[in-house]
């Protein structure tokens, strides 16, 4: 799940009081947990500065929102489960070809984030629409958005009980009534229902496939890191890869980072030394701790490296600063004009940019506590830091990540370790040995990864059966394949996409093949 983006402290005040777990900045933790979003506001911009094809009121006019009253608990028969809440989707009818010719529907499967930007950033089901004249359904996913239980987010996170109820197996039971109360609605029952969903939400959609086979035909996992489960990936997998795409866009680059980071804690040591970094980074306020710089570059590297795409490359456009500056720039100099060059030259450069606290930051840190082995981190001494090549088993990182104690109240600390370990993979548990599960009995599902993504370590790179396939680009980068065609794509992007049609044109030929020889069978006894 976008995921950084400025808010106002205040007005998320009393967001403050609930579980102040969720709100620590990633300095307070041992390494920091990236999320998962399809798209980053930051970097949609930078693809393609006159495309505002996300904004509400570009969207509105081909986008009918519904609200469904949802059961709150879908597994169990204790009075309270019989509670609901309303649940937002939205239905885009512009291209469907209708009932009559049960046409397809195409499903995107929210994930940890309100569903209104996804309306118009989430292009694959609109721009593919034409083609399969198919209906485009988005779902809110639980406790996002407007499909928050219980009233509002306070009252939602305010104990055990009501978090409890925030978890994917009830998610995707939800997307699975939703899907047949639009079926019953609209009277196609014989449309099939492909789900489409970007790195968590592609997570969603695999198992949905999995767990609802007779709901979904196919599904769609774009960028979805589904085997950080199991301790199948390397937990520094992400970073490694974040690594590899600065060293691969310039050498130069990477070496300047990798060098920065001792810089910075040798200028923070001296006397009135933060004062200088806040200068010399024009950090909108003074510094506290080198931390605070080092976790605000970190972030910046992270999400260059997750959303690098093209026409402008945000990881090149990083190192075009770096690399371009003034061969009188010391390390810093260089760092900084790298900041200018990626952001734009500003008055201050606000180095909590990436750690406001949202709803939406709120719900993810609940998230990654109970949904398993979401955990990226960062292969570094004791220290925090990682200032020299290492190779074989630990992998060469450039970037710094926290090495600290996670600072909780001892009750806040009790809590968390509960629901660690009585929780721990929680995805490993419901779909364990998920590559054999996967092989043996999956069927129909896309798993596509942009190689520069650093969450495709923990994808599925190749095939693991005849219609479990990967589609994998060597320059591709987070969900990009998902996202709205650009008339900037370049050649590879075009030809992932339209591979990914075929693939589902050959699902729907199929399904419409078995559907027309049942109903010569049914009709037989007629004649």
């Amino acid at each position: 799940m976008a995921p950084f983006k400025v808010i106002i402290l205040f007005q998320f005040y009393p967001l403050l009081l609930i579980l102040p777990f969720f709100l620590q900045t990633a300095s307070t933790f041992s390494h920091k947990i990236p999320r998962l979003s399809p798209y980053h506001k930051e970097t949609l911009i930078l693809r393609n500065p006159d495309d505002h094809s996300f904004s509400q009121s570009a969207i509105s006019k081909d986008f009918k929102t519904y609200f469904y009253t949802q059961t709150l608990d879908h597994f169990n028969y204790a009075p309270q489960s019989f509670a609901t809440f309303k649940q937002r989707y939205v239905i885009n009818y512009k291209h469907w070809g209708g009932p009559k010719f049960n046409s397809p529907i195409l499903a995107y499967l929210g994930a940890e984030e309100p569903l209104d930007d996804d309306l118009g950033v989430i292009g694959f089901l609109n721009d593919s629409a034409p083609y399969f004249k198919s209906l485009s359904v988005y779902i809110e996913h639980r406790y996002y958005g407007k499909s928050i239980p219980f009233g509002s987010m306070e009252e939602a996170m305010k104990n055990d009980t009501t978090r409890g109820y925030f978890n994917s197996a009830q998610a995707i039971a939800d997307y699975a009534e939703i899907l047949l109360h639009i079926k019953k609605n609209l009277s196609a029952h014989n449309s099939p229902i492909i789900v489409v969903g970007g790195s968590y939400g592609g997570m969603l959609a695999s198992w949905f496939r999995l767990k609802y086979p007779h709901i979904a035909l196919g599904a769609l996992a774009s960028s979805a890191p589904i085997l950080y489960f199991d301790n199948i990936t390397p937990q520094n997998g992400y970073y490694s890869i974040v690594t590899k795409d600065f060293k691969e866009a310039s050498k130069h680059c990477y070496e300047t980072i990798r060098q920065s980071w001792v810089e910075i804690d040798k200028v923070a040591s001296q006397p009135s030394g933060l004062t200088i970094l806040s200068q010399r980074f024009k950090t909108c306020s003074h510094l506290n701790s080198s931390g605070e710089l080092k976790d605000f570059l970190d972030s910046m590297y992270a999400t260059a490296a997750q959303y690098n795409a093209p026409p402008n490359y945000p990881v090149t456009m990083v190192c075009k600063g770096i690399d371009g500056a003034p061969k009188e720039a010391d390390i810093l100099g260089r760092i900084f004009a790298g900041i200018v060059s990626y952001r734009g030259n500003q008055t201050c450069y606000d180095t909590n940019y990436y750690n406001y606290p949202s709803e939406t930051s709120i719900g993810w840190r609940w998230q990654v506590s109970n949904i398993g082995n979401l955990r990226p981190a960062s292969d570094n001494k004791a220290t925090g830091l990682n200032l020299e090549a290492r190779k074989g088993p630990s992998i060469d990182h450039t970037y710094w990540a926290p090495n600290g104690p996670i600072s909780l109240s001892s009750a806040q600390a009790k809590y968390i370790t509960h629901v660690r370990l009585s929780h721990e993979n929680v995805g490993s548990k419901e779909f364990q040995d998920i590559k054999l599960v996967l092989n043996r009995f999956g069927s129909n599902i896309i798993f596509s990864n942009g190689l520069r993504d650093p969450y495709s370590s923990g994808g599925v790179l190749e095939d693991l059966s005849q219609s479990v396939v990967a589609v994998t680009t060597t320059n591709g980068s987070h969900c990009l394949d998902i996202l709205p065609a650009a008339k900037t794509d370049p050649e590879w992007l075009v030809m992932q996409r339209n591979t990914e049609l075929k693939i589902i044109e050959g699902w729907l030929t199929t399904y419409y093949s078995d559907l027309h020889a049942l109903f010569i069978t049914k009709c037989m006894p007629c004649s």
